[in-house]
């Protein structure tokens, strides 16, 4: 649920900018994280692969979209059949 605190006129180029931040930080908190878990595997800044991935995907017209569709695909499903289980009694 998008909430949009308004101290400021509404219609105005700064509600809009406050939809913005809403969506953004939605998005961020609901991710899949995909981004973020390729730099951590490849040891690199989570903001260099979320610009170059930007990039990419302008460059490419929408392939790199298609792209983190499928790895966020892929790490769910990695993620649910690889649990992580706190003692040997868990098998």
């Amino acid at each position: 649920m998008l909430s949009v605190t308004v101290f400021y006129e509404p219609g105005s180029s700064f509600a809009r900018m406050g939809l913005v931040t809403d969506i953004r930080f939605w998005a961020e908190k609901n991710g899949f994280n995909v981004l973020s878990r390729l730099a951590d595997k490849m040891g690199i800044r989570a903001r260099s692969v979320r610009t170059s991935f930007i990039y990419v995907t302008f460059a490419t017209l929408g392939v790199g979209f298609f792209v983190y569709v499928v790895l966020a695909f892929w790490f769910r499903i990695k993620d649910l059949v690889y649990q992580k289980r706190s003692s040997v009694f868990d098998l």
